[in-house]
């Protein structure tokens, strides 16, 4: 088996710049916002850098943000297991039916659940940018998968961040050498300048993502 020794960050900003056209133009991101960004990036499960968290939890505390602040970036960044939950489930379904033919339904509790996540705009659009994952996770794990919404829910009802700081921080971590998921980057790109995120704060975005490199993991 050929080893991937992985992803090229320029293929992010190749694909990246195709939707910054978008973006108005505008100041990058001030001093808080990026440590908070840069916190997130380096508190992520698959970068796990402690000097990193140290440092751009030391920055963003001198630039004004508070401990609750902090929280939500770490929930935020935490929340990258669920691209396993939107590309794995679809794959062991094209295995299953490539051998069997079968796989389960949508229970009529899942219809049910499935029917209240898409009144919601948000998931709407989450699903069509990837199209079939809430039908295969629901059936295959409606359970663990309603936990999950609950849990990645939280940030957002604590309101500390504002939901463009919010978005912003999901595209960091979607970008990061050790975790690039370029559908989530697009989804979240396209969110952020919705939300009134400009050209120079999303390519600022890019820079603190690059940079954090490969995953440091702990001792």
């Amino acid at each position: 088996m050929e080893i991937d020794l992985g992803p090229d960050i320029t293929r992010v900003h190749e694909v990246a710049s195709d939707i910054l056209v978008n973006a108005p133009s505008g100041p990058g991101l001030d001093e808080r916002v990026s440590a908070l960004i840069g916190f997130a990036v380096a508190a992520s499960p698959t970068t796990l850098d402690r000097q990193g968290m140290k440092h751009y939890a030391g920055v963003a505390i001198d630039a004004g943000a508070d401990l609750e602040e902090l929280t939500e970036a770490i929930l935020l960044a935490s929340a990258i297991g669920l691209h396993g939950l939107h590309e794995a489930p679809q794959i062991v379904q094209g295995v299953v039916e490539e051998r069997s033919g079968s796989f389960p339904a949508l229970s009529s509790q899942s219809e049910a659940y499935r029917e209240k996540l898409l009144a919601d705009p948000y998931w709407q659009r989450l699903n069509n940018y990837l199209p079939g994952f809430l039908d295969s996770t629901l059936r295959l794990a409606l359970p663990a998968f309603k936990s999950f919404v609950g849990y990645v829910g939280i940030p957002w009802e604590t309101g500390r961040l504002s939901p463009k700081v919010k978005e912003l921080i999901y595209v960091s971590v979607d970008t990061m050498p050790s975790h690039r998921y370029l559908p989530g980057m697009r989804f979240h790109i396209e969110n952020a300048i919705e939300l009134g995120a400009t050209r120079q704060e999303l390519l600022d975005v890019l820079t603190i993502s690059a940079a954090a490199g490969p995953s440091r993991g702990i001792e």
